[in-house]
């Protein structure tokens, strides 16, 4: 038999979809019939209730009418109503009537789609508040007010408060001015009796006292909980006001100074942005409102002591102070240095906070000022934020301000605001570069691979995570790396502009030593294109005969830093710069301020060590020839680091080795005072000052000079300590200094000698010469001197 077959079809998807096509439309009409039948029945409703209060109304004025007709009709139409019309008088009319004009709870529309509980919730929450308000009343000194029965409307419960009728002063912390007749306007104590001086001592003490106590109290409040005590920060403020004129000095300092510890512990390490509108009006979490509330208080009060500081700067600085100012003008110059070195505290530790511009403003211009201590005190401030600031966007607001302030004072600046530059740390500058380049790019999976090994969501996996990888290596190293160059090659765009325009417009200027300073450690950074401009100018300025040997130094240094670093591609030869140093070594000081001799050692190491390959033999010669001779006249950290060069010099050019041989002859005859290195036949003579180095008083300076003698020898007996070999001359010149008025190591005492007896009593000079001759004859001496001095004898002097 052959299997039966399945005769039931399956429906198609056609038919399918149009079955519960037809289903879903059925629903959607007996959901929208619902809808419409409830909205009819509440319609209806709402009719029968408007009626039966129409009814009501209209009944009610018949029913007094009534009052005039007979007796039994008026009983009769009692038995048909039954309302209690005797109860009823005018206000339950009037109220009826306007129930029958507005709809009630009863009577309301129910097209709205808001239901009744939620009104109903929102009057609840507002209830709720209120009660929630504590009923402590906060007695401000600026406003007293009183709390007053809440009214109770449709729109909720509104709360009301009246104003104490008592006179106060308001402050307003957005004007100066009503906050200072706030602060004047304080109660003042009634007049001490009269006292005597001791009891007029005992009286400040005990009131300094309890000003201490208050300030300890106020400022251990805040940092014990800065959020909810941030308002004691104004109460410790407006002890900055200080009007008791016993104490207001002391009382304003040491309010300044709590004032700078409170703000460096509290204040986070982020800049507080203002909010905007939108964020204001956006509800957030009552954590995130206490946080938002207390950084604008912090920035507010922030501000408020900033402005304080600075108006105490101002007053001092104009020299006059207002009437009611109770501190004298001599006092006030101590208020005033203890704002500013607040100011330089807050610009050094807080760079990151709000106003930080602004107080590098305020600062800047104090470095030039006239008062020794002040000006210090600030550009210690602005080395101390070079020193410390990595990033470079501190230093690039400072160096901005400066470069204003010297070109408004028309370069008559004090050269310490200059020298500050030299602490800037910029070591890179931008280059053009491939981002490539920056970062290392990390080597993933090849397409081959990722098709044999992975399946087709790992490929899409890895694919996602490549890409993650890429952009976390492109945020941490590229992003970070190319801010930095950019703002560091925007610093140093200003400096050397600052430099140029001194260069070209003030060459007189008492700021030049310090320009030249700094060209001479920023040089390396400068644009190819300004190198042949920059080297003719330093060589204007040498020949000009304007500056001093120390600025010249600068001015040769400076040349030498530009051509050893990108200059070295230029066709350049310096034998100008050579020739001017060679001729001004024996001109240097000799004395105590030998701070000349560093800038000279640094000169030497760039223009014989580091380029020896252009520098010849007779060169060579002649600069150790001639810094031996300057060795013998300077003092010993001096010495130590001349000899300490010429140790390098005879090691890098080896053939220099015939100064130390008295047996070598070679053409022409020494020129001492030639001003010329190569003309100067420097081989034709001897070392001969390291043999009277040798005798030096120095021991550290015997030993050098003995050491160059035996020939520099690496090893032996001749060699080098190793805590000498090992030390560049700068680094010998600066350990061996005599700033300290004192000898490093120790010299021994030297032994007097005796004095001659031809050289007691009366000086030979004043002796005639046949008298002083017959005396020296009667003393054995050799016999050349006798027949030397027969033959003086036989001619005769007078």
């Amino acid at each position: 038999m052959k299997p039966r077959r399945n005769t039931k079809r399956v429906p198609s998807f056609r038919k399918l979809l149009k079955t519960s096509k037809i289903k879903l439309d059925n629903k959607l009409k007996n959901k929208q019939f619902k809808q419409q039948s409830t909205a009819k029945k509440y319609r209806k409703e709402q009719r029968k209730l408007r009626q039966a209060v129409k009814d009501v109304v209209s009944r009610a004025p018949m029913a007094l009418d009534d009052k005039k007709k007979h007796p039994a009709e008026r009983e009769e139409e009692e038995k048909e109503e039954a309302l209690p019309l005797d109860m009823m008088d005018e206000d339950d009319l009037k109220l009826m009537e306007e129930l029958a004009q507005k709809a009630s709870f009863i009577t309301r529309d129910l097209t709205s789609n808001e239901p009744v509980h939620v009104k109903k919730r929102k009057n609840e929450e507002v209830i709720e508040k209120y009660e929630k308000m504590p009923r402590r009343m906060q007695i401000e000194p600026e406003k007293e007010l009183i709390h007053l029965l809440p009214i109770k409307d449709k729109r909720g419960i509104i709360p009301q408060t009246m104003e104490k009728p008592v006179a106060t002063v308001e402050e307003d912390e957005q004007e100066k001015d009503t906050a200072e007749e706030m602060e004047v306007a304080q109660a003042v104590e009634e007049p001490l009796p009269a006292l005597t001086a001791e009891e007029l001592l005992i009286h400040r003490r005990k009131k300094l006292q309890e000003k201490k106590l208050q300030i300890a109290a106020l400022a251990s409040a805040i940092l014990s909980d800065p959020e909810n005590n941030i308002k004691k920060l104004k109460e410790l403020r407006a002890m900055l006001m200080e009007q008791d004129p016993n104490v207001a000095v002391i009382v304003r300092k040491l309010v300044m100074i709590s004032l700078l510890e409170l703000f460096k512990d509290i204040t986070p390490s982020y800049k507080i942005r203002a909010l905007t509108e939108r964020e204001k009006n956006t509800k957030v979490k009552k954590e995130t409102q206490k946080l938002r509330e207390f950084e604008e208080g912090l920035v507010s009060q922030y501000k408020f002591y900033l402005e304080n500081l600075e108006q105490t700067v101002k007053d001092w600085k104009q020299r006059k102070l207002k009437k009611s100012n109770v501190i004298s003008l001599k006092a006030y110059k101590g208020l005033a240095e203890v704002a500013v070195k607040c100011l330089c505290e807050l610009l050094v530790t807080m760079p990151h906070f709000n106003f930080h511009n602004n107080i590098i403003v305020l600062i800047v211009p104090l470095m030039n000022d006239a008062s020794k201590q002040i000006s210090e005190m600030c550009c210690d401030a602005v080395k101390s934020l070079f020193k410390q600031d990595k990033l470079g966007f501190a230093s690039l607001g400072v160096v901005k301000v400066i470069s204003g302030l010297v070109k408004s004072r028309n370069y008559d600046v004090r050269p310490e605001v200059l020298k500050t530059l030299l602490h800037l740390r910029i070591k890179e500058v931008e280059v053009k570069k491939d981002a490539e380049d920056i970062i290392p790019k990390k080597k993933f999976m090849s397409y081959k691979e990722k098709r044999k090994n992975l399946s087709r969501m790992q490929r899409k996996w890895k694919k996602a995570e490549e890409k993650l990888e890429q952009e976390l290596l492109e945020v941490e190293a590229s992003e970070s790396a190319e801010k930095k160059l950019k703002l560091h090659t925007e610093t140093l765009n200003i400096v050397f502009l600052t430099y140029f325009r001194i260069l070209k417009k003030a060459q007189k200027s008492p700021v030049l030593p310090a320009v030249l300073e700094g060209l001479a450690k920023f040089a390396h950074l400068i644009n190819l294109e300004f190198f042949d401009d920059l080297l003719l100018v330093l060589h204007s300025l040498i020949v000009s005969g304007v500056l001093s040997h120390r600025e010249s130094l600068h001015c040769i240094l400076s040349a030498f830093h530009i051509l050893s670093g990108q200059g070295d591609v230029l066709n350049v030869d310096p034998l100008k710069f050579y020739t001017y140093l060679y001729k001004t070594l024996l001109n240097l000081h000799a004395g105590a301020t030998n701070e000349e001799v560093a800038i000279l050692l640094e000169c030497l190491d760039l223009m014989l060590t580091k380029r020896r390959k252009q520098v010849s033999q007779q060169r060579a010669l002649a600069f150790i020839k001639r810094l031996c001779t300057l060795a013998l006249h300077v003092l010993p950290n001096s010495s130590i680091g001349i000899l300490a060069t010429n140790r390098t010099l005879i090691h890098v050019f080896p053939r220099t080795d015939l100064l130390l041989d008295n047996e070598s002859q070679g053409s022409g005859l020494y020129l001492p005072e030639l001003d010329e290195p190569e003309y100067c036949n420097a081989q034709n003579t001897a070392l001969w000052e390291l043999h009277i180095l040798q005798r030096h008083y120095h021991p550290v300076v015997q030993k050098f000079a003995a050491h160059l003698a035996a020939g520099a020898p690496a090893e032996g007996s001749g060699a080098l300590e190793y805590e000498f070999s090992r030390r560049s001359p700068t680094e010998l010149f600066e350990a061996y200094s005599m700033k300290g008025m004192t000898f490093n190591p120790r010299v021994a005492s030297a032994v007097p000698r005796k004095k001659s007896k031809c050289l007691q009593g009366e000086s030979f000079l004043h002796e005639d010469m046949n008298e002083l001759f017959k005396r020296l004859l009667k003393k054995p001496v050799v016999q050349g001197a006798l027949d030397f001095a027969k033959h003086l004898k036989a001619s005769p002097v007078s």
